[in-house]
């Protein structure tokens, strides 16, 4: 039996202002390191199986009032060592370093008592260090993502939401020659809570978008096929299903 073992350090320092009691700025920075693959990591040396990864985010939060909060951050990330799925041979390699920066905006709304409302979008731009223009995207790095809903929740023990996610074409090879489509799903959930008791009904992808849960650029070929060819493969998406569920809580 094969093992390795290696410990890193992750500082962290958080600065944050308060302008007034309605708007605070802050800075984190901090230092971590990149997950990783039990057959990458056995494969080097204990020198480079926890790459570091370097992270600053610059935001503020904005309180107009009671009701409503608003949040936009700047963020970089330098990454020491990309790990890449290679699907013709299902493992993860190493890739090189890469930088990633974004902004992020995300709100919050308390219509009243029991009904809230949320949204996040997230913009990134994603691409490796040593690499050339046009040669250093990252393969399935998103582009455009957000997620949002509205939740409700009475006193009674009636709550429900609902809810979408949403993802952008993105790259899918490193000179992004070959994309990977994006998606919108859609999902309501309704519960009731007696006592002990809750009942769920959940309705999925009720909008029966076609989408792919994943996917990658790899080359395969049928049998009877002379040359291997390169395309998008992937796993279909579930279509619109409905869900009902009993829970007990102690």
């Amino acid at each position: 039996m094969r093992t390795t073992k290696k410990g890193v350090l992750s500082p962290k320092l958080n600065l944050s202002y308060s302008l007034n009691t309605k708007v605070k700025i802050y800075l984190n920075n901090g230092i971590g390191f990149h997950s990783n693959d039990t057959r990458v990591i056995l494969n080097n040396d204990a020198d480079k199986i926890l790459p570091k990864v370097f992270g600053t985010d610059l935001g503020v939060i904005v309180k107009p009032n009671k009701s409503l909060v608003l949040k936009a951050a700047l963020w970089h990330l330098l990454s020491e060592q990309e790990f890449v799925y290679v699907g013709d041979a299902g493992v993860v390699e190493p890739s090189g370093r890469t930088r990633r920066m974004g902004v992020d905006v995300s709100a919050r709304y308390q219509f009243n008592r029991w009904l809230f409302a949320d949204v996040d979008v997230n913009l990134t731009r994603a691409r490796a260090i040593a690499e050339a223009k046009g040669e250093d995207f990252i393969p399935l790095a998103p582009l455009f993502t957000s997620i949002g809903g509205l939740t409700a929740k009475t006193k009674e023990g009636f709550s429900g939401s609902l809810r979408y996610r949403f993802i952008g074409d993105r790259a899918a090879n490193e000179t992004n020659t070959v994309r990977a489509d994006g998606y919108l799903l859609a999902d309501v959930v309704l519960s009731y809570r007696l006592k002990k008791f809750e009942f769920t009904l959940a309705g999925e992808n009720i909008l029966n978008s076609e989408w792919r849960e994943a996917q990658f650029d790899t080359e395969s070929r049928l049998k009877n096929e002379i040359d291997p060819v390169s395309e998008i493969h992937y796993t279909p998406g579930s279509p619109r299903n409905l869900k009902v569920g009993v829970s007990f809580h102690f």
